[in-house]
């Protein structure tokens, strides 16, 4: 399976992405000494996420000596939560010390890819109609990059200028503009802190208030960095500690009520300290409990809601005008932009890619219902294909690159099943079935299946997104492939 190919579109891996995922699967190829692989990327620079959001304020909720690489430890981050720039340095600085750089093709978007069951072969068309053909095929696209807006009539007919968190237009100047900020989740706490202090005025509208904890962020001296640099050993101590407090969640998520109510209790202390007006407090109330929808990480998220040039507006959007925005009670508030921190598209996993496995099946025909796979890496029916960050391996408590890691060890074993001799490799049906049984009976007593409506959900109440247990589980349980989990067939031998 590392064969000198004469033709260059012919792969023994390919890899839809140049995110966190796409990148650590490239470079544990590397390191494995395979180097017959490529990866696609559909922007114009690698980075996935972290180039593609560029908007005011936008950091990583997830502290930065966490949110990286174990192999690849910085230690020269600036802040405790490190800005989106930074971390896309630090994804590019790693591709190129890694010298994956070459093996990645960007402005590439894969449009199609089929399963070619007699060549056991996955067949690759791109946007521009180039076609290349791999031995396997390696979906690391991950979640949070297409852009979800939320279905408002008139919409089009907006006359100002329009942009989302995720396509964002930075030859805009938002400075002394009347703006109207739709979305109060994860992107806007920092949105909305990163411009009120330009914007003439700015409405935020609100649907459903979320949880707000302080992020008690933190610069690093050069004293600091210089101590992690020397001494790794005690920034490897510092992760584990970030990563063992970030755990603890875990376990007020899936299994103990009281400890969740603890945590909302000081959610709630936070609140009433920060905003002392108890009509506006009254509008930021949720009323699902803490961790039911995703918690909101900000130290200057609730300070900008107070200034003179803010206000917050809870009545439902019901239109949008050439001019502005339309609430339920009728009023139209005029402006020159509006800003959708809405999120994307997450339970629609690869939808933007007409994946088609065994025997022409469709992969969003097969996930119409709710996406599920074994470990969210292997799907039946779809041989010799590896999902990263896939169904049901999202997180609402810690860093999902500690995930990626795993995904792409557990992976990597399978791999070698057909670098050993196998043609094709595909997770039996039954223990497919069996694994996301357990794992929904599981969720039922989560706090994600609480009763609130949130982006975890598909439209049938399921939940296809977040791993619900410890995430030291998933790393237990995907440290190596069981060959038992998976049909083999041998390689054909193509006719003369």
């Amino acid at each position: 399976m590392n064969a000198p190919f004469r033709d260059p579109r012919m792969l023994d891996v390919a890899i839809i992405g140049a995110g966190f995922s796409g990148l650590c699967m490239a470079i544990k190829l590397k390191e494995a000494g395979r180097t017959n692989f490529k990866v696609f990327e559909k922007a114009s620079d690698i980075g996935g996420t972290w180039f593609l959001n560029r908007y005011p304020g936008c950091a990583c909720d997830v502290p930065s000596h966490l949110y990286s690489f174990s192999f690849e430890q910085n230690p020269n981050w600036s802040r405790a939560y490190s800005p989106a720039g930074e971390i896309w340095r630090y994804q590019k600085a790693t591709a190129e010390k890694h010298g994956i750089m070459p093996f990645i093709r960007c402005g590439a978007e894969v449009a199609r890819a089929e399963y070619d069951e007699p060549a056991q072969l996955w067949r690759l068309t791109l946007a521009n109609g180039e076609t290349f053909a791999a031995r396997a095929l390696v979906a690391g696209a991950g979640i949070l990059h297409v852009p979800l807006y939320p279905e408002i009539e008139g919409a089009g007919s907006f006359a100002g200028k329009v942009m989302h968190t995720a396509d964002w237009d930075d030859s805009y100047d938002l400075t002394g503009k009347r703006v109207a900020v739709i979305g109060t989740g994860a992107s806007a706490v920092q949105l909305v802190p990163g411009i009120a202090d330009k914007v003439a005025h700015l409405d935020l509208y609100q649907r459903t208030p979320g949880w707000v904890i302080p992020r008690m962020d933190y610069a690093f001296d050069e004293k600091s960095k210089r101590r992690f640099a020397r001494f790794p050993a005690l920034q490897r101590l510092f992760r584990d500690l970030i990563y063992l407090r970030a755990e603890s969640l875990a376990y007020g998520f899936t299994r103990s009520p009281k400890m969740i109510a603890k945590f909302q209790k000081l959610a709630e202390a936070y609140l009433a300290k920060a905003i002392p007006d108890p009509v506006l407090r009254a509008k930021l109330t949720p009323n699902f409990p803490i961790g039911c929808k995703r918690v909101l990480i900000s130290d200057d998220f609730y300070p900008a809601l107070q200034r003179e040039n803010v206000d917050v507006i809870a009545d439902a959007v019901t239109e949008i005008t050439p001019k502005g925005v339309v609430t339920a009670d009728g009023r139209l508030r005029e402006v020159d932009a509006i800003l959708y921190a809405t999120g994307f598209r997450v339970t629609d996993w690869l939808s933007h890619v007409d994946i088609r496995g065994r025997g022409g099946r469709k992969l969003i025909d097969d996930w119409r219902d709710g996406a599920s796979a074994y470990y969210g890496v292997a799907v039946n029916g779809y041989p010799n294909m590896f999902l990263l960050l896939g169904p049901n391996t999202g997180l609402g408590h810690n860093s999902v690159v500690f995930m990626i890691e795993s995904q792409v060890r557990y992976a990597m074993d399978c791999l070698k099943m057909l670098w050993k001799g196998a043609g094709s490799l595909e997770v039996k049906a039954d223990v497919q079935a069996a694994f996301n049984s357990t794992l929904h009976e599981k969720m039922k007593s989560t706090v994600w299946m609480s009763g609130c409506k949130s982006w975890y959900l598909n439209p049938n109440g399921t939940n296809s997104t977040i791993w619900p247990y410890f995430t030291v589980t998933y790393w237990r349980k995907t440290r190596s492939a069981n060959k038992r989990d998976f049909d083999l067939a041998p390689v054909r031998i193509p006719a003369a």
